[in-house]
């Protein structure tokens, strides 16, 4: 694709690793797109440094699983601390692969993620990433074109370029945000917190997992990201800010329960930040065909680790069914599933994130009996050690991509698993980025030639196996399988589960 033109497919507002993400996916099916970011390069600072077994699986469908395995560290789960650093309750996470076929809990290092995601872009040729671009408008032209006006930052030259459109991953200033004319709900939490981010070669000794200090005065976050990184974050005091703790000397009394015995000249001040956590969710996630994905969309409380899955999520959401339209595979209605799907989504992550955060924060009477009753008998209660253990997220919302009925046990809106199927493959790495069948029962061959026609993988779930225990559990014969892996509908009766695959036929040459 041309580095300069004058229309464009799509075009993607930031460049972080939402954006990146979607960019990916539609140059994976061949969609031509252009990525603007106003900056030169990634942002410097570590900001997300949690990722779930989910995520990870997208990632490893980007086409970087081996990279991101090597600059991660599988977590063990998380801890809930007292004030006096007595632990409250424990929620083991496996390490080893989970039904995603990855670790459940993985750290890393933003900035390091970022660099393998551009990295990664720059193998498909219809993705154009463009630096030092500061989009400074977006308007409609009629009902299906946008026109993207920005500036480069380092000639002043300005550009416009046309798009039919418009993903704003451009975060919580979104310029596409305020061009849908879209407002953030606030979901009535906003709290100061310090970033401490350290470095030291000594061994501190303590559980590898995450830390949630539960405590109204001083909550506290801390997790070993890396082989010699630490992450801690401490609820700010009111009259407090983030240059009191400028020094390593000011900040160790706030990290001394974890690094007891380390001199202060064997720890690396790596930054010091303030961050004040929102929980907030727009309105509106697209006009027309403007979309917003991301922190553009949504602003999650840390206290899950959810923020940046959620922006991932959101790509990947949107991504194939972005390009099952341009390419003329999908009606352009199919983009309403979009915001169907993914707000609800978004928003209970986001209250589920708020919950957390309560339990460590607050105060009063209410805050105290859920630290000295609750918290403590949470790993007991059945379903809520699922729920903080196993980091599935709830099953997307009902829509004309996820065909759902009032079953208990229905399928539809979660996610496959991703087992070793009898050949020694991954399902992933069998059905790439296409539709699946996933089936205990043979299909004809009219029935496996239309497949074929319209594009779809089938997958036999042999008696005994992961899948055929999967779809008895759900009650089901047979699933279809969408690109993002979600079950779009399962039942018993094969020809009418057969019936809902689309004509959906990525070229042999795009790698899907």
């Amino acid at each position: 694709m041309n580095d300069d033109p004058s229309f464009v497919p799509v075009v993607i507002v930031g460049a972080g690793p939402t954006g990146i993400t979607a960019a990916t996916k539609l140059a994976q099916y061949g969609v031509d797109c252009l990525v603007l970011d106003r900056w030169q390069d990634v942002y410097p600072q570590p900001r997300a440094v949690h990722l779930d077994d989910e995520i990870y699986r997208l990632l490893a469908g980007l086409g970087i699983a081996d990279e991101f395995a090597a600059i991660s560290r599988p977590a063990h789960g998380l801890q809930l601390r007292d004030r006096n650093m007595r632990v409250m309750a424990q929620f083991h996470r496996e390490c080893a692969e989970s039904i995603n076929g990855y670790p459940q809990a993985n750290m890393f290092d933003q900035p390091e993620l970022e660099a393998l995601l551009r990295a990664n872009l720059k193998q498909y040729p219809h993705a154009v990433l463009r630096v030092d671009a500061e989009v400074t408008e977006a308007v409609p032209i009629g009902i299906d074109k946008v026109q993207v006006t920005f500036t480069d930052r380092v000639s002043g030259e300005e550009h416009r370029v046309e798009t039919r459109y418009l993903l704003g991953c451009d975060g919580a200033n979104s310029l596409v945000r305020a061009a849908i004319d879209a407002r953030m709900e606030d979901l009535q939490f906003q709290q100061r917190w310090l970033v401490v981010d350290v470095a030291t070669a000594a061994e501190l000794n303590q559980w590898e997992g995450v830390h949630q200090v539960c405590d109204p005065h001083r909550a506290a976050t801390y997790m070993r990201i890396g082989d010699t990184r630490y992450r801690w974050e401490f609820r700010l005091l009111p009259d407090e800010t983030a240059d009191d703790f400028s020094t390593m000397a000011a900040l160790y009394p706030l990290i001394r329960p974890w690094v007891e015995g380390v001199a202060l000249d064997e720890l690396e001040l790596g930054r010091v930040a303030e961050y004040t956590f929102r929980a907030q969710v727009a309105n509106r996630w697209h006009r027309g065909n403007m979309f917003v994905l991301g922190d553009a969309a949504h602003l999650t409380p840390p206290f899950i680790g959810q923020g940046l899955c959620a922006g991932l999520r959101d790509a990947m959401n949107l991504g194939w069914k972005l390009a099952g339209v341009v390419n003329g595979w999908l009606p352009e209605s199919v983009l309403d599933t979009y915001e169907q799907e993914r707000m609800p989504h978004a928003r209970y992550m986001i209250r589920f994130a708020l919950a957390v955060g309560t339990a460590m924060t607050a105060g009063g009477e209410v805050g105290n009996f859920l630290r000295r009753v609750v918290l403590p008998r949470l790993h007991r209660i059945p379903g809520v050690r699922e729920k903080i253990v196993d980091s599935t997220t709830p099953a997307l919302h009902s829509s004309a991509l996820a065909h759902k009925s009032r079953g208990r046990r229905e399928l539809a809106g979660k996610l496959c698993p991703n087992p070793v199927l009898v050949d020694g493959k991954r399902l992933d790495n069998v059905v790439g980025a296409r539709f699946a069948v996933i089936t205990s029962a043979p299909l004809d061959p009219p029935q496996r030639d239309e497949m074929t026609r319209r594009g779809a993988v089938v997958v036999a779930a042999h008696p005994g196996t992961e899948l055929a225990l999967w779809l008895a559990v759900g009650r089901a014969m047979a699933a279809v399988v969408r690109p993002d892996r979600t079950v779009l509908c399962a039942g018993r009766d094969l020809a009418e589960v057969c019936c809902t695959v689309p004509i959906f036929a990525p070229p042999a040459d795009t790698g899907a």
